[in-house]
């Protein structure tokens, strides 16, 4: 083989090396992408007043949404966001807002009734049914908010709403 057969053979083979391989579309939805799509909802970023109060938890791994996100206000107090991927068994999670500047959201974030390492008991919620075990918040808040709670020390934790003093709610749908 000559020089030039060899340097016409090898060159394309190099291009092709040069080319980056396309990356195979990740099977879970990306997290930064909910969290651009509430900032967008809220017109507020994540930590402001009447945006999330924080980032979804990147521990989470939802499947996939081929289609665009749904979100709607979770109740009349605008202080959660339904979150849904409209797919056919699709996902749905909610995420906390932090006090909303709307008439009457005020006063509520105003007299904290469970503080930070109090002990409270959690009650997970749904249709028909309650389940409740004690916990301790890792948060403080006033009624309504959402806050960060456990189980135990050692517990990962999660997000639950005061409901009264010493009483935080997981609702289930």
């Amino acid at each position: 083989m000559t020089h030039k057969a060899l340097l016409a053979f090898a060159l394309p083979a190099a291009a092709a090396l040069a080319v980056p391989a396309q990356a195979a579309p990740s099977p879970f939805t990306d997290l930064a992408s909910v969290d651009n799509a509430v900032a967008a909802f809220t017109g507020q970023p994540i930590g402001v007043p009447g945006g999330a109060a924080t980032p979804v938890d990147r521990r989470l791994r939802l499947a996939r949404c081929n289609a665009p996100l749904a979100l709607s206000w979770r109740g009349d107090r605008h202080d959660s966001i339904l979150v849904q991927c409209p797919d056919v068994g699709g996902w749905r999670l909610y995420v906390a807002v932090t006090g909303n500047s709307q008439p009457g959201f005020g006063q509520a974030a105003a007299t904290p009734v469970v503080s930070r390492g109090d002990m409270v008991t959690i009650a997970l919620t749904g249709d028909g049914f309650s389940v409740s075990q004690p916990g301790e918040a890792l948060e403080g808040g006033a009624v309504g908010s959402w806050i960060r709670v456990r189980t135990a020390a050692k517990a990962d934790p999660m997000r639950a709403r005061i409901i009264r003093p010493g009483l935080v709610e997981m609702p289930i749908e």
